[in-house]
């Protein structure tokens, strides 16, 4: 393995009755990232690591189907499974929202993550784990993320509007995780989101090897989402479902 990619949860907006906001874990052999904690995502993360395992947490911005999960995680990290010291990169907007919620007890217990505000210029290395961004087209300060490593490559589009396209990060994407919030009939509408005919669009494009939409709203026909992506991008087209693998 190389790098693989594990989908925790891949609703947008809400979660589904079986599917939870978005996260990911990225896998490679030295180095294991949860990739945004939306509400939902930690007991799938359980299932597929120990969590003692984890080496970085990283949140792409503020909008709680993305980040609401950290609270939570610090609990485990504070109360059971002490840890402390563990990476977590994100917004600067995320860190004001994430310090306003996190509950002080007058230092008596450890904080378990060592902030570090990014933002599009930010580049950074997890171990084996070669780490870019890109500020994409959404009302809030969103980070689309580019993971390298060993000479394959995986892109996180995040929350993204039509203005922003895959293609700023270069070539050579190998496997490509685009937000399809909508299908191309509400294309227009003023939607901070990518439709599904948009997403494929843009990967053909790019270039990309491989193409999944995520970032569904419950609700959506994931077969009429698959094909109009699939139609635009000019081959086969996966939809995020929780507990996939996508090897990189």
């Amino acid at each position: 393995m190389t790098m693989e990619v594990t989908v925790l949860g891949s609703s947008g907006s809400f979660a589904s009755a079986d599917n939870p906001c978005t996260g990911y874990l990225v896998s490679t052999p030295e180095a294991l990232v949860l990739l945004d904690c939306g509400p939902g995502t930690l007991g799938p993360l359980q299932r597929a690591i120990d969590l003692n395992d984890l080496t970085a947490v990283v949140v792409t911005h503020n909008h709680p189907d993305h980040w609401l999960e950290l609270p939570v995680l610090r609990n485990v990290f504070r109360y059971f499974h002490q840890r402390s010291g563990i990476p977590l990169y994100g917004t600067a907007a995320t860190k004001r929202m994430d310090d306003a919620l996190t509950v002080r007890d007058g230092g008596n217990r450890n904080e378990p993550f060592d902030w570090t505000v990014i933002n599009a210029d930010s580049r950074m290395a997890v171990a084996d784990q070669a780490w870019s961004f890109s500020r994409t087209d959404h009302p809030v300060e969103t980070l689309a993320v580019r993971v390298d490593c060993a000479g394959r490559s995986f892109v996180f589009t995040s929350d993204t509007g039509p203005a922003w396209t895959v293609g700023e990060f270069g070539p050579g994407i190998d496997l490509a995780m685009y937000d399809a919030s909508h299908l191309s009939a509400f294309e227009g509408m003023g939607i901070p989101h990518t439709s599904a005919r948009e997403a494929g669009e843009r990967c053909r494009a790019a270039g990309v090897g491989r193409m999944v939409a995520t970032h569904l709203v419950p609700g959506s026909d994931a077969e009429a989402h698959r094909a109009e992506a699939s139609a635009a991008y000019g081959g086969p087209v996966d939809v995020a479902s929780p507990g996939d693998r996508y090897t990189v």
